[in-house]
């Protein structure tokens, strides 16, 4: 198994846990929050929304992470996606160890 099968499958847990929250909306306001303990964007995500999340988690204190495309985010969590956060810090940590 490859390491973005594991880290897709991981994705997919921690949507089936409620640990998740997707789009781009939703990723700012739990950045905002302190509630983001990871976020995932698309390594192929615009340029406008890549400068969005990247300024808005440098700002808070957030760890923005680039390992998967848009299209492996989106199989990971069952609908289409370029942006994620991840709100538990035990699934954070085991997706960070993992990229």
């Amino acid at each position: 198994m490859t390491d973005n099968t594991k880290l897709m499958n991981l994705i997919g847990l921690a949507q089936r846990a409620g640990k998740l929250e997707t789009g781009t909306d939703f990723t700012v306001k739990a950045i905002t929050n302190g509630h983001a303990r990871l976020v995932i964007l698309a390594s192929d995500a615009s340029d406008n929304l890549t400068k969005k999340i990247t300024d808005k988690a440098a700002f808070y204190h957030a760890t923005v992470i680039t390992p998967l495309t848009e299209e492996e985010i989106s199989i990971a969590i069952g609908h289409k996606r370029t942006v994620i956060a991840i709100l538990d810090a035990g699934f954070a940590k085991a997706i960070a160890k993992l990229t």
